[in-house]
């Protein structure tokens, strides 16, 4: 098969699980003997389309030049140079089917390109931005855990206006100033006709990759057609073997991720704050990407804290050898989350916050220890007792099953694209009318 991976960034120039993932899977798909490429926008300054080989997959690099969020919100609208750049990619790939990962900042005539030119294609419901703008269904305004857009769109509205740093009462300024909207009532029509758009490619995709049973019911709650989701949990390319470095005597715990505060970093170097006995947190992540959040992180942090900074594919499994313990401390709906594969494929357990689909991840004093979001108090609790009664330690460790393998999961995939391109390329069957 000729798979096209379409994505909204990639690396080097963003690094995420779903950039991660799209590298992965197209490497996995080019050792299964398929031709791959890779589409994706970037927000380098210079505008155009750029080409490189990466192990084998094809990958191209298009960009509009610096995009700001509000910009990248109108480009699902309309955005001339992506589109003209994905048309010519899909004249020289020609794809069999076309794997969305991710659309943001990407304009939805590029699905409808697909659709004219009858070439199949998935979508990995990575977030919730095919409902919710924000990706994150987490109020930009009140930074609470939001159920979806209303029927009036009037709470998007409010969460646009808050993330462009104006007041619910003053005019929106979206796009970097290039457009200004008055207040609410004005931006809730905008926000109506971008779900609308997205969902004319939702229904004609033709299946919807789900990554935990969460995310599958969630949109299935929220119209999506059940008969095409289908449950597929994600996989990376993971060592082969990881030796644990040993009992030190101290516990170590890592936090590796976004440094952002709907992540919850701040929760837990609050609990590390009042901790007794020998415990050591270290916290890996891009302070650059937030910087007034991560300074906030490092002023208020105990001397027990570490800070890493941005670790590389290779650091970061040197850094789970080194720890007992994994945190996830998120105060969003996660809805995969790759740490937790890979603290469990180093044999780490982890401790995360109950809330979405982490809970169906982790078994509770079994492989980890779920704990209420944003609750200082437990979470300290539950640090201390691992300090405590270091037997406790060792019993979550020993509970610990290792995640599917990207070999599995590849496998899994092509089968479903495979039956994708059949589905087209069968002929119609017409029903006589008794």
């Amino acid at each position: 098969m000729r798979i096209l991976n379409l994505v909204h960034q990639y690396l080097p120039e963003r690094v995420g699980g779903t950039e991660l993932y799209t590298q992965a899977i197209a490497r996995a798909m080019v050792a299964r003997g398929h031709t791959v490429g890779v589409f994706h926008r970037s927000n380098r300054d210079d505008p155009g389309l750029l080409y490189r080989d990466e192990q084998g997959a094809a990958v191209w690099s298009a960009s509009a030049g610096v995009m700001s969020p509000g910009q990248r919100f109108l480009a699902s609208h309309r955005q001339a140079v992506l589109h003209g750049a994905f048309e010519t990619v899909i004249e020289t790939f020609r794809p069999d089917v076309v794997h969305i990962q991710h659309m943001m900042g990407l304009p939805v005539s590029i699905a409808q390109l697909l659709q004219r030119a009858r070439i199949p294609y998935v979508i990995t419901l990575w977030d919730f931005w095919w409902r919710c703008a924000n990706a994150q269904l987490l109020t930009n305004d009140s930074q609470q855990i939001c159920d979806g857009p209303t029927r009036t769109f009037l709470n998007c509205a409010r969460c646009a206006v808050a993330r462009a740093g104006a007041s619910t009462g003053a005019a929106a300024r979206l796009s970097g100033g290039l457009l200004r909207l008055p207040a609410l009532p004005l931006v809730a029509p905008l926000m109506a006709r971008r779900n609308a758009l997205l969902d004319a490619i939702i229904r004609r995709a033709a299946r919807l990759l789900a990554p935990t049973p969460f995310v599958a019911a969630w949109y299935v709650r929220r119209g999506f057609p059940e008969e095409r989701v289908v449950v597929l949990p994600p996989a990376l390319a993971y060592p082969d073997n990881i030796t644990h470095h040993g009992d030190s005597g101290v516990l170590r715990v890592a936090y590796i991720g976004g440094l952002s505060a709907q992540k919850g970093v701040h929760v837990l170097i609050e609990a590390f704050a009042g901790l007794h006995g020998e415990a050591e947190l270290w916290v890996a992540g891009d302070e650059s990407a937030d910087p007034g959040y991560s300074r906030v992180l490092r002023e208020t942090a105990s001397p027990n804290v570490r800070f890493l900074g941005r670790l590389d594919r290779e650091d970061v499994w040197k850094t789970l050898a080194q720890v007992d313990v994994v945190a996830v401390p998120t105060l969003w709906y996660e809805t995969y989350s790759f740490i937790i594969s890979e603290a469990f494929v180093a044999g780490a357990p982890v401790l995360v916050s109950r809330l979405g689909p982490l809970a169906d991840r982790v078994r509770d004093g079994v492989d980890g220890l779920l704990l209420p979001p944003g609750d200082v108090s437990s979470w300290r609790g539950a640090l201390q007792s691992l300090v405590d009664t270091p037997g406790r330690l060792g019993n979550l460790r020993s509970g610990v099953r290792q995640p599917e393998s990207l070999t599995e999961h590849a496998a899994q995939l092509e089968a479903l694209l495979r039956g994708v391109t059949q589905e087209l390329a069968a002929p119609e069957v017409t029903r006589s009318a008794p």
